[in-house]
């Protein structure tokens, strides 16, 4: 089992998955919700963000959002792919090594971590706690979802890893709380919570 290849994200793999309306498995509406509920609950839980990394940047569907919603927030994106570097201006990177001099308020990390084999899953989520201070968004599909046929496997790439969920959450134990929705705190917050707010630990 081997990670991604930078050369697979070239301009037709966004082409199928972004920009071709019959293939693409982007949803404007779903997105606009899914960083309404992200700045909304961070906003309830009074986490000020000033500084945003989103790993795994893509064509940069959640930039627009993140500046609605947190507008004073200051915007980091990265990616891994060459050509979208090059076409975006994005900053190159892997989430599996990415460092910066200071951890991000925010980390959204979407669609990436089924990309990588186990070795390099293992690291990148390790690598996630160290850019973290604040709050985590994480997507990555599982096996799980996949048996329970959530996924629908005509628009999903079929190079995706199908990684168990127990695999990502001993991983994010270690650094986060879980707070549901795929929203993880970070336990260098420090926010007080009621024990129902997390999923446990």
């Amino acid at each position: 089992m081997q990670s991604a290849d930078a050369q697979w994200f070239d301009q037709a793999y966004y082409q199928r998955y972004y920009f071709d309306k019959k293939t693409s498995v982007a949803d404007p509406q779903h997105l606009a919700r899914l960083a309404a509920f992200v700045c909304s609950y961070l906003q309830y839980l009074r986490l000020p963000v000033a500084r945003i990394l989103d790993m795994g940047c893509g064509i940069g569907l959640w930039q627009p959002l993140l500046a609605q919603h947190m507008p004073m927030a200051q915007y980091q994106g990265v990616e891994f792919s060459p050509y979208l570097c090059a076409r975006y201006g994005w900053q190159q990177g892997s989430v599996v090594d990415y460092a910066e001099a200071a951890p991000f308020d925010l980390v959204i990390c979407q669609g990436v971590l089924p990309y990588l084999a186990p070795n390099e899953l293992k690291a990148a989520l390790a690598n996630l706690g160290r850019l973290c201070q604040g709050a985590l968004y994480l997507e990555a599909v599982t096996r799980e979802d996949y048996e329970a046929g959530t996924i629908d496997e005509e628009l999903t790439d079929p190079r995706l890893h199908r990684h168990r969920a127990a695999l990502y959450r001993r991983a994010l134990d270690a650094d986060f709380l879980n707070l549901g929705g795929g929203l993880w705190l970070s336990r260098k917050a420090q926010l007080p919570l009621f024990a129902l707010e997390t999923l446990g630990g």
